[in-house]
């Protein structure tokens, strides 16, 4: 609690006396007996404004009935100010519509300020400056009254003032009264990107990739003519799989396959493509002799699966009515009987369908491992992102093995390359990470103009405008978002322990903090060694008056981030070493 003028009451009644500012003279007299507090004592930061509630008690037999008294709530900072809204008060026999404030009675009250915080406001001043007016005298007209000794300017004083510019601003800061210092922006320390979700890159290092070709087959025959063993399909296979062999990241398996038709015995029909696999396997060893791969030979009978995918791809007008057939037995025998009573549609199966599967199948299952990643980096460190395809990128991205320079100029090139959603959204959790809000939204809507509607991305873009202070903005997306993030919701609206009773780790602790929970703050970072629960500890410490401990955590932080170091002169949270330099 504050006294509104803290001056003597005996340098009061002088100055004022030669002031010539009648109904004021008396008010000074009493001055002692006005009391004044501010809540919050240390202003806070909360959803992207400052806000405070100033009271004012005014004592029985204080306030001249003819008097008008404006005041005016000011925050203070190097480089500017920023005023809230003036309240008046005037007394009983004055005939305005201000606040009355009865002499006899005296009279309290609260005005609530609300400032849009500006960065520089975490070192500032919040001030009451007042001006005084009275029917008589020399202050007919609003005059500015020095709250600090409660004299009015003097006419040297009052020709800067008049004159306006920096020396009047200064007078002014210097007539007013401080009630607060600093505002607390701890809430801005809060972590959103750490609850961000990138999207899968879907990148594997080893893929298989197949090719086939066949050995075609006459109706009960496992013999190959010259024809059927040089098609231009095992012509293209051979030379894919020669040209595989120079490649040392690649491992080919080559496989020779029998398969019958299915419309005769089936007991024929194994025998049969047990035989077409030996004769398969003599002519692939002689297409693929300068190779040198073994060859796993296998039959398989009667091909009922490439039978189904044939009329299933096929435009044969009953289709649907074969497969139906195909799938109501489980007998082979039955499937066959079946489908040769369609009369109707057996000879386009006798003509265009089964000869397709008398065959041997030569199969290349090839798995080619990718580059290592420490290939990767070397090509993102080198700027040749050309040789990287985008799921490369964003797996290398998304390893921890880059910077986060290196990672966000990565994701850049993807998401410019090919435009996806994903690339967009891993994108913009990069940017979140370097502490970059607006550019973090704007790769997020790029995400969504690009399809993404998947839950990570909805979660982000709640985050985001969290994280950019448009609380308002993230409603529309935090009721699909994951616990934690509602969580952030509500500490980014001042509600702390609703949120820090479903967070964990370092938002935990800020929210715990703010909670003055100190004991379960620190308990939530224990195992943090980062160079922001470092400044989190010595914030904690210095709360709990432990200013060794403190100092000691500072510097662990300013070791890691030097950054801290500056930031630390200003947080009023570390009121004991704002000004002061840290021995490193």
């Amino acid at each position: 609690m504050k006294n509104l003028f803290k001056v003597s009451a005996l340098l009061a009644v002088v100055v004022l006396t030669l002031s010539g500012c009648n109904c004021f003279k008396k008010m000074a007299k009493n001055q002692d007996e006005v009391k004044l507090t501010c809540t919050p004592e240390v202003l806070v930061l909360n959803n992207g404004t400052v806000d405070a509630d100033i009271t004012v008690t005014f004592p029985v037999k204080y306030f001249n009935a003819k008097a008008v008294l404006k005041v005016t709530p000011v925050i203070v900072f190097e480089g500017g100010e920023v005023a809230g809204t003036t309240q008046y008060f005037q007394g009983s026999k004055v005939d305005d519509n201000y606040t009355v404030i009865d002499k006899k009675n005296g009279g309290e009250y609260t005005m609530h300020v609300s400032f849009p915080y500006d960065e520089r406001m975490a070192c500032s001043e919040l001030q009451l400056r007042a001006e005084i007016k009275c029917p008589k005298g020399a202050c007919k007209e609003f005059t500015l009254v020095n709250l600090n000794t409660g004299a009015i300017p003097t006419k040297e004083e009052a020709a800067v003032l008049a004159a306006g510019g920096a020396e009047a601003d200064a007078l002014k800061r210097a007539f007013g009264l401080t009630i607060a210092q600093g505002v607390n922006t701890l809430q801005k320390d809060i972590d959103y990107a750490a609850a961000m979700q990138t999207m899968a890159s879907g990148y594997k290092n080893v893929i298989t990739e197949v090719t086939r070709a066949n050995y075609m087959f006459a109706i009960n025959s496992s013999t190959l003519n010259r024809d059927a063993k040089s098609s231009d399909e095992l012509a293209a296979f051979q030379e894919i799989a020669a040209a595989q062999t120079e490649n040392d990241r690649i491992k080919q398996n080559l496989y020779v396959n029998g398969y019958a038709s299915p419309d005769g015995p089936e007991k024929f029909n194994d025998k049969l493509s047990a035989a077409r696999s030996e004769a398969g396997k003599k002519a692939a060893e002689e297409l693929l002799k300068e190779i040198g791969l073994p060859l796993d030979v296998a039959s398989y009978g009667e091909d009922w699966e490439g039978f189904k995918q044939l009329v299933a791809a096929s435009d044969i007008e009953d289709k649907e009515l074969i497969l139906s057939v195909l799938n109501s037995y489980e007998s082979s025998s039955e499937r066959e009987m079946q489908i040769k009573n369609m009369s109707q549609v057996f000879d386009v199966l006798k003509d265009e369908i089964l000869p397709q599967l008398r065959r041997a199948q030569l199969v290349n299952s090839s798995d080619i491992t990718g580059k290592t990643d420490d290939e990767m980096i070397a090509f993102v460190r080198a700027g040749q992102f050309s040789e990287l395809d985008e799921l490369e990128m964003l797996h290398i991205a998304s390893t921890g093995k880059l910077t986060l320079e290196e990672k966000i100029a990565t994701l850049e090139v993807a998401a410019k390359v090919y435009g996806s959603a994903t690339s967009y959204n891993n994108l913009g959790v990069a940017y979140a990470e370097a502490n970059e809000g607006a550019k973090a939204a704007n790769a997020f809507q790029q995400a969504v103009k690009a399809g993404g509607n998947s839950s990570e991305l909805n979660n982000n873009l709640a985050l985001v405008n969290l994280m950019n202070g448009n609380t308002e903005a993230a409603k529309a997306y935090t009721a699909n978002a994951t616990k934690e993030t509602k969580a952030l919701a509500s500490a980014a609206e001042g509600n702390y322990a609703a949120a820090q009773s479903q967070l964990e780790g370092y938002n935990a602790a800020i929210a715990a903090t703010m909670n003055a929970d100190y004991t379960a703050a620190k308990q939530f970072i224990a195992n943090d060694a980062s160079a922001k629960a470092d400044y989190l500890r010595a914030i904690i410490a210095t709360k709990q008056g432990d200013m060794a401990l403190a100092t000691a955590e500072l510097k662990k932080a300013i070791a890691k981030e030097p950054a801290y170091a500056e930031r630390c002169k200003e947080d009023v949270n570390l009121r004991g070493f704002i000004g002061n330099e840290i021995a490193l």
